[in-house]
């Protein structure tokens, strides 16, 4: 899933109890969760954070997502998820995300997540000057 150029950024967790599910694993919608964990922290590996994306008056809402489960977690087992950009436009923004068990680096689940950029009121607009320096600009 991820393109070779880009480097991936990872993040490190536990499964917490909650979410699991009635099986004792982590229960399907949860990997959401993890996706947008290892998102915000590619943010903060790059030199910023969604507080301040908020703060100068912009968003970047989910437009579709796309999930391929293979494997399973349960609670208390070590949780990693590799993030990177897979495509980056003026306007929108695709992220690529990994989750793999770190003990066994097995690969569990991939997907993605698509953005676009809005200001505060929801209009689309381009991306934001300082956040166009931490991204780098690519398409598929």
């Amino acid at each position: 899933m991820q393109n070779s150029d880009t480097k991936a950024m990872e993040t490190e967790f536990h499964v917490r109890y909650a979410e699991t599910d009635a099986m004792g694993v982590v229960h399907h919608s949860a990997y959401l969760v993890y996706f947008e964990e290892g998102r915000s922290q590619l943010v903060r590996d790059l030199g910023s954070n969604y507080a301040d994306l908020e703060a100068a008056g912009y968003r970047m809402p989910v437009t579709e997502i796309g999930v391929r489960y293979v494997g399973s977690l349960s609670y208390g087992e070590k949780v990693k998820v590799h993030t990177c950009i897979e495509e980056n436009l003026s306007r929108r923004i695709t992220f690529s995300y990994e989750v793999f068990n770190p003990d066994t680096d097995e690969k569990l689940v991939s997907g993605f997540t698509k953005h676009i950029w809005t200001d505060k009121t929801g209009k689309v607009t381009r991306m934001p000057e300082q956040w166009a320096k931490l991204f780098p600009e690519k398409s598929t």
